[in-house]
C-alpha cells in the first residue's frame, strides 16, 4: 500500500499537540515534537513519529513519566553523573546535553553519564546539539528492552542495537556525523519495514530456529512464540563494539544492562547514555584543523567511483540530503499511519481531549 503524504509542519504540530495533551509541559511537548519529526526529516523513520504508540502504551501504563528534570547524583566539574527519572528522553537528554556542553565550554571537557532515561532516540540529534555548539561529542548508549540482537555466533537475542554516535564541527564546511547501530540494521528500521509490508534485505536477520529471514515478522512473533533476532554488523567488530557500549553506557553509569532480571517493564524502552563533549579549539588551531579536513575529504572523494551515479558520501550527508527532500511533506506508511491514529484515540480517551486523527491532516 502507498505512503500517505502529511504536510511536514502539520506532522510536528499533532505530535506537539498530543503530548501537550497528555500533559507535558510545553518545552517537553515542543523538544519531543522537534526530535521526532527532526529524526524523519533526517531519514531515520525507525527513529520517528512511528515511535509516538509504543511511548503513549508506556505512558499509560505508568512507566513513561512526563514532566521530570535531570536530577544530578555526582558533580566533579569536569565529570557530571544525571539521573533522568524515568523521563521523557527527548526532554531530558536535551537538559543532559545543555549541562555537558556548557561544563565543556567552561573547562574543555566533560564525561557525563545519563541514566533511566525513557528512549532517547536518535543519538546523531545529541551529538548535533553538541556540534550546534561548537563542540565534539562521542556517544555510547544501550537500551533497556526486550532483546532483539544476539550475540556473534549466537542465535538467540541477548541485547539491544547499541548505537554509537560521533559528531565533529568543521570550521568552513558541514559537520560530519556518525551515527550507526551495532546491529546490522537498526531495529526500528526492522518495525517500518513490517509495518509497510516489505522484507528486510541480506542476512540480517534471523528467525527463531537461527536460520537468516528477510521476513520482517521474525522480531514480532505471537503472543508466547519465540522471536527472531537481529546479527551484529560486521561479525565480530559489531558484537565485540556492542559489547563495550553496553558496558560504558548502562554498567559504568549507574544504569542497567539488558538482562531478564532488569526487564520489569511492558512497553518502555529506557537509555542510559555515556557522552564525551570536548571542545576542540582547546587543542589547535580551529583554522589549520579545517584546512586538514577539507584537503583529506578532496582526496578521499578523489577516489574513482564504481557508479558515476552514486558519489563518495561523507558521514552526514545523507541526512542533510534527506531534510531537503522531507521539508515540505513527510511519508508515513499505511500500518505507522493506524498506529499514530489509535495513538491519538488513546489520549483522548485516557484525557478527554479532542486530537484530531493524524490521517486526517494527510495532503
Amino acid at each position: 500500500m502507498a505512503d500517505t503524504f502529511i504536510p511536514t509542519p502539520a506532522l510536528h504540530r499533532w505530535v506537539d499537540q498530543l503530548w501537550l495533551a497528555a500533559g507535558s509541559s510545553a518545552d517537553e511537548a515542543r523538544l519531543t515534537a522537534d526530535h521526532l519529526v527532526g529524526a524523519n526529516l533526517a531519514g531515520h523513520d525507525s527513529h520517528g513519529v512511528g515511535m509516538v504508540p509504543r511511548y503513549v502504551k508506556s505512558w499509560l501504563a505508568d512507566e513513561l513519566q512526563l514532566n521530570r528534570h535531570v536530577a544530578v547524583t555526582s558533580d566533579t566539574g569536569t565529570m557530571l553523573s544525571l539521573d533522568a527519572q524515568r523521563g521523557m528522553g527527548q526532554s531530558l537528554a536535551f537538559e543532559a546535553m545543555q549541562l555537558a556542553i556548557e561544563r565543556a565550554k567552561q573547562h574543555g571537557v566533560c564525561v557525563m553519564g545519563l541514566k533511566n532515561a525513557h528512549h532517547i532516540g536518535r543519538i546523531g540529534h545529541w551529538a548535533e546539539q553538541a556540534v550546534a555548539a561548537g563542540m565534539v561529542s562521542l556517544h555510547f548508549v544501550n537500551a533497556m528492552s526486550v532483546p532483539v540482537v544476539a550475540p556473534f555466533r549466537g542465535s538467540q537475542a541477548r541485547y539491544v542495537t547499541n548505537p554509537f554516535t560521533v559528531g565533529i564541527p568543521v570550521p568552513g564546511r558541514e559537520p560530519l556525523l556518525l551515527d550507526f547501530a551495532t546491529s546490522a540494521i537498526a531495529m526500528g528500521k526492522v518495525r517500518v519495514a513490517y509495518n509497510s509490508g516489505k522484507k528486510v534485505p541480506g542476512q540480517m536477520l534471523m528467525d527463531a530456529q537461527g536460520d537468516y529471514t528477510d521476513d520482517p515478522a521474525a522480531l514480532f512473533p505471537a503472543a508466547g512464540q519465540p522471536g527472531g533476532a537481529l546479527v551484529p554488523f560486521a561479525q565480530h567488530k559489531g558484537y565485540a563494539l556492542a559489547m563495550v557500549v553496553e558496558v560504558l553506557a548502562a554498567a559504568l553509569t549507574g544504569g542497567e544492562t539488558t538482562r531478564p532480571g532488569n526487564l520489569k517493564y511492558q512497553h518502555a524502552v529506557w537509555n542510559n547514555m555515556l557522552a564525551l563533549v570536548f571542545d576542540p579549539a582547546r587543542l589547535g588551531d580551529q583554522q589549520l584543523f579545517g584546512a586538514e579536513v577539507r584537503d583529506f575529504v578532496d582526496w578521499v572523494q578523489s577516489a574513482r567511483l564504481r557508479d558515476a551515479a552514486e558519489p563518495i558520501l561523507m558521514p552526514g550527508d545523507p541526512e542533510r540530503a534527506s531534510r531537503r527532500a522531507r521539508a515540505e511533506r513527510m511519508p508515513i506508511d499505511a500500518g505507522t499511519m493506524a498506529e499514530l491514529d489509535a495513538a491519538a484515540a488513546a489520549v483522548n480517551q485516557a484525557r478527554g481531549s479532542a486530537l484530531v486523527a493524524l490521517s486526517s491532516l494527510a495532503a
